[in-house]
């Protein structure tokens, strides 16, 4: 019997205003996209607002209690998913706090990661971090070749990197956050102290003459709080109280806004603290958790503009996180090249794009299951067509099942169609040849509804081989959705059947663990399963089973 899993990599980023995991599924080669992604709004940083007193700040018991609660469940979905490879690291809160021995030494009393061997928290240097940042963002922001400034700010700090094809040339840290800066200026009704404060911080720290000394082509905003100023200038916040807003779930991967746009964002926000009423309630209701803290962060980056002379600046979903799992991957993959797959991020590029996190997880575990059948059916079977299948048409699979439900988007009504169209009619999709662009589209367009016959309309014009390729591709893509769609059960793995003619799709269950419900059984899943099942066996003559994980 055969078995194969995803390899999970994961990166804790225990942050001033909010510890965050990010769950990785990664190849050999380095190559990644995320499942799950977890935060906790712990707020490490609340009440250390001693921006230029003499003595060192101290996280409170209280903070460190929510800290550590938020590492227990962090260490629960670790062991829980089997994950045995994961990195902490710990920035400016822990960075700056008298008592951070204290605090680490808690940790590594309190929180248990049964599922890895040694869990050590590694404390940034603000450098560092400015260094993972850019590394997190060359990921899938296609700007590789260019000189890039990255700007992230964060609850306790702003962190500035400016790098080239993957290496870095200058990073600094500077102790203005979001958090801080709110504790100092807007609670306390110094709120008129707040711009000279950050200008003279800025500017006397020469952060802008390095950067204009080196010259960027490209800048690059990755925070939470640079991808809620983007979400406001894309939603017409800055327009009159009377005008609607289209909320988060409006905002569209890969923006970018201009001085101006931001001036009017920050303009409104200021308005909100001085005049309170409509506005507050407005912008309130739109920042949502990240509402008090947004004034502060808003006038920050408006400053940071202004004294670096900025003019439009791109907004990026990778940071920190993922540049400590390309880092992690660096170490642990010898051919791990972190410009290797252009095609790849263009793909994920999309996708993130055009989905929610939700949309984006669904996806994510699609991908996963399409590459082990992939894999598992031509290591175990013979049929020429199925030994024919390359890497590129693995591919081609692994990116339909990453944008087959981008055109939801749009709406749930005939979505498939949808992303078929938005995958054909816009060039989203680098280095991938015409005919791999079309077949990745109509893998989408048939991941659903009726499985197509070979004289179907869609195939006119392709040779009758890459027919027949795409049917075997499109069972695989079908099935592997169907399966990630199954309401409580967990997809595990794939497996050969014990008589070696077909494949056993192995599940565990979750709703053992909730009152009043019955797990559902193999049968179960299996009858769920059946009309996918049955295309699979039609098109590759292989069978298909569903079966429990006693051991999960």
């Amino acid at each position: 019997m055969s078995t194969t899993s995803p390899n999970l990599v994961a990166a804790v980023d225990m942050g001033t205003n909010s510890f965050k995991m990010l769950i990785v599924r990664a190849d050999p080669t380095g190559r990644f996209i995320s499942t799950d992604r977890f935060k906790e709004p712990v707020v490490l940083g609340q009440g250390m607002a001693s921006l230029d007193q003499p003595h060192k700040p101290s996280i409170s018991a209280e903070s460190q209690s929510r800290g550590i609660a938020a590492l227990q469940k962090f260490a629960q979905v670790l062991q829980r998913n089997r994950i045995d490879r994961a990195r902490l690291v710990a920035t400016s809160a822990v960075r700056d706090a008298a008592n951070r021995d204290e605090f680490l030494a808690r940790i590594a009393e309190e929180v248990s990661f049964d599922c890895i061997e040694s869990v050590d928290v590694q404390v940034l240097s603000g450098e560092e971090e400015a260094r993972l940042i850019y590394m997190g963002v060359c990921q899938f922001v296609p700007f590789f070749d260019k000189t890039v400034l990255t700007v992230d700010i964060g609850g306790g700090s702003t962190e500035f990197s400016v790098g080239k094809r993957g290496e870095v040339v200058f990073a600094a840290s500077l102790k203005l956050g979001h958090v801080c800066l709110t504790d100092r200026f807007v609670r306390s009704g110094e709120f008129g102290g707040l711009r000279g404060y950050i200008r003279s911080v800025i500017r006397g720290s020469g952060v802008a003459e390095k950067v204009k000394g080196i010259g960027v082509e490209v800048v690059v905003g990755s925070s939470g709080t640079i991808q809620a100023i983007g979400r406001a200038v894309s939603s017409g916040y800055a327009r009159d109280s009377s005008s609607s807003i289209v909320g988060s779930e409006g905002l569209r991967r890969n923006l970018r806004f201009s001085r101006e746009e931001l001036c009017g964002v920050v303009e409104k926000l200021c308005e909100s603290e001085t005049q309170g009423g409509v506005e507050r309630m407005r912008k309130d209701w739109f920042f949502k958790r990240r509402s008090e803290f947004i004034v502060a962060g808003a006038v920050l980056l408006q400053e940071i503009f202004e004294v670096l002379g900025i003019d439009e600046m791109e907004v990026s979903r990778y940071a920190l996180g993922e540049g400590v799992i390309a880092e992690t991957l660096a170490e642990c993959c010898e051919c791990y090249d972190i410009n290797a797959n252009p095609r790849w991020r263009s793909v994920v590029g999309l996708a993130e794009r055009f989905n929610n996190q939700k949309r984006m997880d669904l996806a994510s575990r699609c991908t996963t299951t399409a590459k082990e059948f992939f894999s598992g059916l031509r290591r175990f079977h013979q049929n020429k067509h199925i030994l024919s299948l390359n890497e590129k048409d693995l591919e081609c699979v692994e990116a339909a099942c990453i944008l087959h439900n981008i055109g939801q988007y749009v709406g749930k009504e005939s979505y498939h169609k949808q992303s078929y169209h938005m995958i054909k009619g816009g060039d989203y999709l680098h280095g991938y040849s015409v005919e791999e662009v079309k077949l990745i589209g109509l893998l989408v367009r048939h991941h659903r509804k009726k499985f197509p016959k070979c004289d179907h309309p869609s195939f006119r014009g392709l040779p009758e081989e890459i027919t027949k390729k795409f049917r075997i591709l499109c069972a695989i893509v079908r099935v592997s959705i169907a399966v990630q769609r199954q309401q409580g059960s967990i997809f595990r793995r794939v497996e050969t059947s014990n008589d070696q003619k077909g494949f056993l799709l192995m599940f565990s269950s979750t709703m053992d663990q909730v009152p009043g419900c019955m797990p559902p059984t193999a049968q179960d899943l299996e009858d769920a399963l059946r009309t996918e099942m049955d295309f699979f066996e039609e098109v590759l003559q292989i069978r298909l089973l569903a079966g429990l994980d006693s051991h999960s």
